[in-house]
C-alpha cells in the first residue's frame, strides 16, 4: 500500500473542489511514549487516508502533534479510530472557529526527534509533569490578579496580530527561543510567583509549564486548549473576552478572527493590517503582513526584486531556482 501522498497541491485542490464535501479543520496533541515510530506513523497514514484526512502530523518518541482537516461526515469514525489507541482515547480535539475546504491539501505524517523542538538539555526533564490547566473563566481571573506574569509562548509573528491583554509577547522566532526567554526572565524569580502561559492550542504551554515546574516553580498555569478553545468558550457562554485581534494558525487559512480589532500594520506601508501572506515569488516564500494596496502594487510580493522575478516566465523562474532549496522564511522583527 502507498504510505505517502503522491498528488500535487493543484491536483489535491481540484479533487477537493469536485467532491463538494463539508470539511472540518482541527488539531490535537498528546505527550506519551511511542516505541516504534515507523510502525505508528504508517498505521496512522493507512487508517486516516482511507477516511479523507489531510494535514500535517508530527510523531516523535515523546508523542504526537496533529493539525488536520477531514470530511465532516467522517468525524465520528475518526474519533473512534483515535479511541482505539489507548493514549489517545478521549484526547482533546480543538476544532477551528472557521473552516476552509483548502486548509490542508495533502496528508503528511512525519517522524521527528521532537513534536516541538525545545532545546532543553536536561536528561531528567519530564514533559508530562505539567502545570494546572485553566478554562476561560479561570484564566481570566488569574490574568487579572496582581503579580501574575502572563507569557505568550508563541512566536512574534503570531502575537503581532493578536494576543491577550497585558501579556508579555517575546520577540522570538521559535519555541526554543521562547524556552530561553522564560529561563532568563524567571532565573532569579520567587518560586511561588504565579506564571500564566498560553499558546495556540496548548502544546507549547504544556512543555513550557513542565519546564518551569522542573525549575522549581510552584504556581504554573496554562490555558487548557489554548486560544482556540478559549475563543469557543467565550463565544458559547458570552464570557468576557480578554484576547484582542486574530489567532495565527498553521494552515492555509493563516489566521482566525477572534475580535474585529486590527493591532498590527502592513510591513510595507505601515497602514493598519493583519493579513499574513507568503511572498508570491516561490523562491522567496517570505511570510509577512501585506495590505490590499501593497498587494495590488507588488502583485503579492515582498519587494520589487521579488516582483520582477515573479513576472518572469515559469521556465525562467525554474532556472533561477535550480539547485536552490526553497524554505519558509519569516519576517524578522527588529
Amino acid at each position: 500500500m502507498n504510505l505517502y501522498n503522491r498528488l500535487s497541491n493543484e491536483e489535491s485542490k481540484e479533487l477537493l473542489e469536485k467532491s463538494g464535501e463539508d470539511r472540518l479543520t482541527l488539531s490535537f496533541y498528546k505527550y506519551f511514549k511511542i516505541k516504534n515510530l515507523s510502525i505508528f506513523r504508517n498505521y496512522l497514514f493507512s487508517s486516516w487516508s482511507k477516511i479523507g484526512v489531510l494535514g500535517r502530523i508530527y510523531v516523535a518518541a515523546e508523542g504526537i502533534n496533529a493539525q488536520l482537516s477531514l470530511p465532516k461526515k467522517q468525524v465520528s469514525t475518526f474519533i473512534t479510530e483515535l479511541d482505539q489507541i489507548d493514549p489517545l482515547k478521549g484526547v482533546r480535539l480543538n476544532f477551528a472557529i472557521k473552516n476552509s475546504l483548502n486548509s490542508f491539501l495533502k496528508l503528511k505524517i512525519k517522524v521527528r526527534d521532537q513534536i516541538v523542538v525545545d532545546g532543553i538539555q536536561e536528561t531528567n526533564f519530564d514533559p508530562t509533569n505539567v502545570g494546572k490547566h485553566l478554562n476561560a473563566t479561570q484564566f481570566n481571573k488569574i490574568l487579572s490578579e496582581k503579580g501574575t506574569s502572563c507569557i505568550d509562548m508563541r512566536n512574534h509573528y503570531e502575537s503581532e496580530i493578536g494576543h491577550f491583554n497585558g501579556a508579555i509577547t517575546p520577540n522570538v522566532d521559535s519555541f526554543k527561543e521562547s524556552i530561553n526567554f522564560i529561563d532568563k526572565k524567571f532565573e532569579n524569580e520567587n518560586k511561588n510567583k504565579k506564571i500564566l502561559l498560553y499558546c495556540t492550542g496548548g502544546i507549547r504551554c504544556e512543555k513550557a509549564s513542565a519546564y518551569l515546574k522542573f525549575k522549581g516553580f510552584k504556581n504554573v498555569f496554562q490555558l487548557d486548549g489554548g486560544i482556540i478553545s478559549y475563543a469557543h468558550q467565550v463565544k458559547k457562554n458570552n464570557y468576557e473576552n480578554k484576547f484582542t485581534g486574530k489567532n495565527f494558525v498553521f494552515d492555509n487559512r493563516l489566521s482566525e478572527k477572534i475580535t474585529n480589532d486590527v493591532i498590527s500594520n502592513c510591513h510595507q506601508c505601515g497602514s493598519k493590517c493583519d493579513n499574513h501572506i507568503n511572498c508570491s515569488n516561490v523562491a522567496c516564500n517570505l511570510l509577512f503582513i501585506q495590505c490590499k494596496s501593497c498587494n495590488k502594487l507588488l502583485n503579492g510580493c515582498c519587494s520589487i526584486e521579488c516582483q520582477e522575478i515573479n513576472n518572469l516566465s515559469l521556465e525562467e523562474q525554474k532556472n533561477l531556482r535550480k539547485g536552490k532549496k526553497i524554505i519558509k522564511r519569516i519576517y524578522k522583527k527588529i
